[in-house]
C-alpha cells in the first residue's frame, strides 16, 4: 500500500500535491507494492517526490534521474522503473539524457512535472516557460521560444506521448496507468501549476483551456506531430501517439540468460574480488 507523507516543503495550493495523490491511487489500484516500483529523481521540488512518497527511491544530480534509471531496467526487468521531476530537470539540464533514451526506448514511465517555471530556485524561466514571461531573472522578459516537449519526444522515436493536467485528477490517472502498461519509453507531460512563482500559467487558465483529444488517431505520428502543435487558446491533452517496437534489452538478449541481481544470496562480507577489481 502506497502512502503520503504528511509533513512536506512544497508550497499550500502546489501542484505536486494532486499529481502525488494521483500517483498514491494509481499504484494502489494496479495492485503495486512501493517493493514494486522505484522511482528516479534530479534535483527540483517535483524531483522531491519520493521524499514524501513511500517508495523506493534515487534523488540523483540535476538532469540526471535518466541515467541511474536505464541502469535499473537493464539489470532488473521484473521492476517498475519511474523518472520523475520538473520541466527543468527533465528537459533542461536532462535534455540530452532525454534526447537519446527515447531512441533507445528503454521500458520506463518518464512523468514531467511541467510547471513552465524553476520553482526550487524561486522563479527563474524554465525551457518551457513562455515567450515574454517576465522574472526576477528575466526581468525584460523571457526572448526564446518555449521548448515543444512533446514534438520532441515524437521526433526523438518515444513510443508512448501523452499530456494530461493535475486539475483534472482522473485524466491524469488514465494517462499514468496506460503509461504504466506501455511497452517503451512513456512520457507524460504533466502540466502543474507553481502558485508561488508562475502567475501566467495557473489553475485557472490551464482549466479554461486545457481541451481533451477527441477522434484523434493515436497511432498516426503525422496527426500527433500536428496535435502537439496547438499552443494557447486550446490545449489538448491525452495519448498523442503510442507504437510498439523493440525496446533496449531485446536487443541483448543475453542479459535475461543469467538470474537477476535481486534474486541472487549475496554474502556481502564475502567482497574480495570486487575489491580486487576495483583497485
Amino acid at each position: 500500500m502506497f502512502k503520503e507523507r504528511e509533513i512536506t516543503s512544497w508550497c499550500p495550493g502546489c501542484g505536486n500535491f494532486p499529481l502525488r495523490k494521483t500517483l498514491k491511487e494509481s499504484f494502489n489500484k494496479m495492485n503495486l507494492s512501493y517493493k514494486d516500483v522505484v522511482m528516479f529523481t534530479g534535483i527540483g521540488q517535483a524531483a522531491k517526490m519520493p521524499h514524501f512518497l513511500k517508495i523506493n527511491g534515487y534523488n540523483g544530480l540535476h538532469g540526471r534521474a535518466i541515467p541511474p534509471a536505464v541502469g535499473m531496467r537493464i539489470v532488473n526487468p521484473e521492476i517498475k522503473v519511474i523518472v520523475e521531476s520538473g520541466d527543468g530537470c527533465s528537459y533542461g539540464e536532462g535534455g540530452n539524457h532525454f534526447l537519446h533514451n527515447m531512441r533507445r526506448n528503454l521500458d520506463i514511465v518518464h512523468l514531467a512535472h511541467n510547471n513552465q517555471i524553476y520553482g526550487l530556485t524561486k522563479g527563474q524561466a524554465s525551457p518551457t516557460s513562455g515567450t515574454d514571461m517576465r522574472t526576477d531573472v528575466q526581468p525584460e522578459g523571457v526572448t526564446a521560444q518555449p521548448l515543444n516537449p512533446l514534438r520532441i519526444a515524437l521526433s526523438s522515436g518515444a513510443t508512448f506521448v501523452a499530456r494530461s493536467f493535475v486539475g483534472d485528477r482522473e485524466h491524469l490517472a488514465k494517462m499514468i496507468e496506460k503509461a504504466f502498461k506501455h511497452r517503451g519509453y512513456a512520457l507524460v507531460d504533466v502540466l502543474q501549476p507553481c502558485v508561488s512563482f508562475n502567475k501566467i500559467n495557473t489553475y485557472k487558465w490551464y482549466s479554461e483551456r486545457v481541451k481533451k483529444l477527441d477522434n484523434h488517431d493515436k497511432n498516426d505520428i503525422e496527426a500527433a506531430f500536428s496535435k502537439a502543435g496547438i499552443w494557447g487558446d486550446e490545449i489538448p491533452i491525452g495519448v498523442f501517439y503510442e507504437d510498439e517496437r523493440e525496446i533496449f534489452r531485446d536487443h541483448f538478449p543475453w542479459l535475461d540468460n543469467d538470474e537477476i541481481i535481486s534474486n541472487r544470496e549475496i554474502d556481502p562480507s564475502n567482497m574480495e574480488d570486487l575489491l580486487t577489481e576495483f583497485q
